[in-house]
């Protein structure tokens, strides 16, 4: 059914765009910058949405797709986009917490802790992300979150002080917060180097989603992973403003369709995975298991801090935010 909604909508669009377009167009070709594996759900989303371009603009609009921090490294690739070095990217939102903090709100433990509640979140959220973005040089595609993130350890963990000492994957500011806060010594580390650093002895632990944990086989190194359902990260799309406004009328109404089409499909997506992926982690011999009373209640207070931490810089507006949302 979704296919078929699909196809009815690309050849309507395909119709308006080439009556919109010149005669004798030239080819349009971007860059996508993404930092996940080109198996991963939100690479596979990515790929669909140049796929329909491509198809909706009779392969006028080329959108190549550089997986895996190929094109750019994650943490470069917002600026690449900004500065016009890749017309579109792919960025973990919460990772720019420290030039924002309301970049970060869905990086905070337990403030927002099911799809319902993320997609609440993310409705609040997206009026300030779109102006800052704006005030950037970028337009918002579209926004996808993570599955839940959980934690992976080598050793059973019944409580926060089973974490002392251990040595932390961070790949946000959020998470090198919640290492500090309970004893553990974060080490960043981004989704590309992940495996390495668990097989060089690196890391020995991190919260991060089932989907994360099957594209880099954490399985091989850690044997135990508890279902926190802690947070929902978000990966948004941006796209270069002077870039989307060199584009022709038909080409941008294109673009901003497929951008809401592939929102829609990777909400969808990330629940199915969800399932799929904490599956997957139990077929290859992971302990998939619910936290203790005690382990949930140690990480609750951690996330208790951290949101009044996070609302002293995030000042009003952050409040109004966190307002917004528990309305």
């Amino acid at each position: 059914m979704q296919r078929r909604t699909f196809t009815a909508t690309a050849l309507g669009l395909a119709l308006a765009y080439s009556l919109s377009a010149a005669p004798a167009m030239a080819q349009t070709k971007w860059d996508l910058a993404a930092a996940y594996p080109a198996t991963n759900f939100h690479s596979e989303n990515m790929a669909q949405l140049v796929a329909d371009m491509d198809k909706i603009t009779g392969g006028v609009f080329k959108i190549t797709l550089h997986a895996n921090a190929s094109l750019f490294k994650a943490p470069e690739i917002k600026r690449a986009v900004q500065g016009g070095q890749a017309q579109m990217g792919e960025i973990l939102l919460a990772n720019f917490q420290n030039e924002w903090p309301l970049f970060g709100i869905d990086g905070l433990p337990f403030l927002a802790t099911s799809f319902a509640e993320s997609k609440k979140l993310y409705q609040a959220q997206k009026p300030l992300l779109e102006k800052k973005l704006a005030e950037q040089g970028m337009l918002l595609l579209y926004a996808v979150p993570w599955p839940p993130q959980g934690l992976y350890t080598k050793k059973p963990i019944e409580s926060a002080a089973d974490l002392k000492g251990i040595k932390w994957r961070a790949y946000s500011p959020a998470t090198a917060r919640i290492a500090e806060l309970v004893g553990a010594q974060p080490v960043t580390v981004q989704a590309a180097e992940f495996s390495q650093a668990l097989a060089t002895g690196v890391v020995e632990s991190t919260m991060t989603s089932g989907a994360t944990g099957v594209d880099s086989k954490l399985y091989e190194h850690l044997k135990y992973y508890y279902d926190l359902q802690a947070w929902l990260p978000k990966n948004a799309v941006v796209v270069n403003r002077k870039a989307f406004d060199g584009l022709n009328k038909g080409s941008q109404e294109a673009l901003l369709k497929a951008g809401m089409d592939a929102e829609a499909r990777g909400w969808t997506a990330a629940e199915k995975v969800n399932a799929d992926t904490l599956a997957k982690l139990k077929a290859n011999g992971m302990q998939v298991l619910p936290p203790s009373p005690q382990l949930k209640a140690d990480l609750a207070k951690v996330g208790d801090t951290m949101l009044k931490e996070w609302l002293e810089k995030a000042g009003p507006e952050g409040k109004a935010l966190v307002d917004a949302y528990r309305k």
